[in-house]
């Protein structure tokens, strides 16, 4: 097995790349802001076990390529790293939270896509010739 990560009952490879950006796309993530930005996605991170694989963060976006565990719905990952990095920057930087004075420094909507070694038609072909390793069973997408 390659890069498959464990957990008691779970073996996995469920890596993302996320995408989100600063409200109005304020260039506002430099210096010690995205220093601190930096600071606060690792501390999301390692608290919900997700391993950063690689990351960037620019003056107005954060780019991360991320390693998940199963039970951790993406939407809840950006969720927590949008929301703690945003409360946390507006209490300790009174610059940014005059820049933004509705309280959010982060635009609404992410991007993300999942990332893996294998293809679509690779597991769909690996399902199917499952039948020719079986005496018994069914496909779910033929009826019988």
């Amino acid at each position: 097995m390659q890069n498959y990560r464990k957990t008691s009952h779970t073996t996995y490879d469920c890596k993302y790349h996320i995408v989100w950006i600063t409200k109005y796309r304020k260039k506002v993530l430099a210096g010690e802001v995205g220093k601190r930005v930096r600071e606060l996605v690792r501390e999301i991170c390692k608290r919900h076990d997700v391993e950063i694989l690689k990351g960037h963060v620019s003056k107005d976006h954060v780019h991360l390529f991320v390693s998940v565990p199963p039970h951790l719905a993406i939407s809840k990952l950006v969720q927590f790293l949008k929301g703690k990095s945003s409360y946390k920057l507006m209490q300790e930087n009174k610059q940014v939270s005059r820049l933004f004075w509705g309280r959010h420094l982060w635009a609404r909507g992410y991007f993300v896509a999942s990332s893996g070694n294998i293809t679509d038609e690779v597991i769909m072909e690996y399902i199917e010739n499952q039948d020719n390793n079986e005496k018994e069973g069914g496909d779910f997408t033929t009826v019988d």
